[in-house]
């Protein structure tokens, strides 16, 4: 009896210990760039809990009283996601650090942010902070990309904006998908003033795993129209939801390995066609299924012969160059692969295409 009883305290036991919570950031460290004084800038950080229980942030704290901290109080239930929003208000000039120490019911240890830029007293040189201009407004980057976003995450991005007109200016993005909010900080930008665009994506609203590319059109004026010069390209990776799995079921999952991940054709001259014949194994435990298969040029076609392969099972990819479409295609090229392996769901194939 004494031994049928420690049994299942210990049973007990292991379960009491696998059911908690799992916080997971889509970031730990925020580049904030170069920043005004006396100018408050806020960046956002995601957290997704990916354990079994609800994850409850307790506390965020600052280490000065120049950055103030906000999050989501509310208990977070497992697969789903919260924010912390850290609000940084620069009272001197030179760069910076600041850490947001961030309490949660998951560990006794807290949980570090990083916040880090350069702060100056006025912008007159923009080519190495916002070195991309659409009519007054200067920016530091053109396009924005969501990589490896967890179906049930909101991962943000942000762009860093400067007004060089002399007008106000309020920031407007045309041609929004459902799936991107946007909020501007400020929302109105003074002369001479920088602010962010602030761009979160639901990943519930995406309706296929893998890369979806679009464009959204920045407004550099009231009235302005959309075109080539005011386009900003925006792309997303999805990626499937693994909150749910137990440790006990990541170990006996499957494992997606691929023979090469990158591809030299080298120059078509005369040839009309390329072909390259991988390998797909799954070294794991348990099947492995290919949920989505992309290629991101009109120049390649891919074979895939199975989808599903039981652990120790292997497959034949093969890639195929076709000459007569690449010209009218762009000359860099990737295969994209999502699976069901929760360590490694996405494989990529890079593939240079020369004429």
């Amino acid at each position: 009896m004494k031994r049928i009883a420690i049994v299942a305290i210990l049973s007990l036991y292991a379960c009491l210990a696998s059911a908690q919570p799992a916080p997971f950031f889509d970031r730990t460290e925020a580049d904030l760039g170069t920043v005004l004084w006396k100018e408050p800038v806020t960046v956002t950080f995601t957290v997704a809990n990916r354990g079994n229980q609800p994850l409850n942030i307790t506390y965020a704290g600052t280490d000065c009283g120049c950055t103030v901290a906000k999050w989501t109080e509310s208990p977070i239930a497992p697969g789903k996601s919260g924010e912390i929003s850290a609000t940084f208000d620069a009272g001197f000039l030179g760069r910076f650090q600041k850490m947001v120490a961030i309490y949660t019911n998951a560990d006794d240890a807290p949980y570090y942010l990083t916040l880090r830029g350069h702060v100056v007293s006025r912008l007159d040189n923009y080519d190495e902070t916002h070195p991309y201009q659409m009519g007054n407004i200067r920016m530091n980057c053109n396009r924005v990309d969501f990589a490896d976003a967890y179906k049930g995450q909101r991962p943000t991005a942000q762009i860093n904006i400067i007004n060089t007109g002399d007008a106000p200016y309020v920031p407007v993005l045309m041609h929004l998908p459902s799936y991107i909010t946007l909020k501007s900080m400020p929302d109105t930008l003074r002369r001479k003033q920088a602010g962010t665009l602030m761009l979160t994506l639901d990943t519930d609203k995406l309706t296929h795993l893998g890369l979806t590319q679009t464009s959204v059109f920045l407004s550099r004026y009231m009235g302005d129209k959309v075109s080539e010069e005011n386009e900003i390209p925006l792309t997303a990776t999805l990626l499937p939801d693994f909150s749910a799995l137990s440790a006990a079921e990541r170990t006996l999952a499957p494992q997606a390995n691929i023979s090469e991940t990158d591809i030299d054709f080298g120059p078509f001259g005369k040839k009309k066609k390329f072909t390259r014949t991988l390998t797909l194994s799954n070294t794991g435990k348990s099947p492995l299924r290919i949920q989505e298969l992309q290629v991101s040029n009109p120049a390649l076609s891919v074979t895939l012969k199975k989808s599903t392969l039981a652990p120790g099972e292997h497959t034949k990819l093969k890639v195929t160059a076709t000459a007569k479409y690449l010209k009218r295609s762009p000359t860099e090229a990737r295969v994209l692969l999502i699976t069901n392996d929760p360590n490694n769901p996405k494989l990529e194939i890079d593939i240079p295409l020369s004429r």
